[in-house]
């Protein structure tokens, strides 16, 4: 996602010139990099006017030899390697962490206040930050007991929620180009009575609660996608 932002920025400043992009992306680092090649066309940047490639010099070297070179430069470790232990610098907490590097992010001072913002928000979501991982358990001690309440009270949700969930069956569940039918009536009622017993337990101002309504929004949504779609 953010190399994708960046290639957006670099076709717009540089929209009829030659670009390399090079990155530091190594094989040892995931799966999916390891079969990434030394070099390519980027299929990002290309384009009528602009030829690109990508270039990943160092995507043959083992993690030893990253810090060797980093130490025979004379360059100092970010501190979230050196101070707190981090095994990768992203963002401060990242869907994608281990457990130990959440920790070390929660270590850090100047995390603590978007780590509590952060929790209030599996709070008040009652969602795991990384589904059934809470992010509120990597560091309760930076809670107030009001906040341990309000996670506990959260994770008992998030239960009760998930249950409400499923008895949605299949044919109701979200795919491509959803909604693809306005739901009957029996339908629309199971919608509305899990709507209702969600907002109620969330404590959120919800709309189309009745079967009606839910159809209703249906066919709203149907005609916003394509006007002349007979709905059925």
């Amino acid at each position: 996602m953010k190399t994708r932002i960046i290639a957006s920025a670099l076709a717009k400043r540089f929209p009829d010139r030659p670009i390399l992009n090079v990155t530091g992306i190594r094989r040892q680092e995931s799966a999916a990099r390891r079969g990434r090649p030394v070099a390519a066309r980027d299929p990002h940047l290309t384009s009528g006017k602009r030829e690109a490639q990508i270039w990943n010099p160092i995507i043959e070297w083992p993690v030893e030899q990253v810090w060797q070179t980093l130490d025979d430069a004379g360059l100092e470790i970010h501190e979230a390697y050196r101070v707190y232990g981090s095994s990768r610098v992203s963002c401060a907490f990242c869907i994608m962490s281990s457990i130990g590097d959440l920790r070390a992010a929660a270590s850090c001072p100047d995390n603590h206040e978007i780590y509590r913002a952060m929790v209030d928000l599996e709070a008040r979501s009652t969602f795991g930050f990384q589904g059934n991982r809470w992010l509120a358990d990597v560091a309760p001690d930076l809670l107030d007991a009001e906040m341990r309440s309000a996670v506990a009270s959260a994770k008992r949700a998030a239960i009760e929620r998930m249950w409400l969930e499923a008895r949605l069956p299949r044919h109701l569940l979200y795919v491509k180009g959803w909604p693809t039918a306005v739901p009957g009536i029996e339908d629309a009622e199971l919608i509305a009575g899990i709507r209702r017993r969600i907002s109620t337990l969330l404590a959120i101002d919800a709309a189309y609660l009745t079967g009606p309504a839910v159809r209703d929004r249906y066919r709203d949504l149907m005609a916003a996608q394509s006007p002349d779609q007979p709905l059925h």
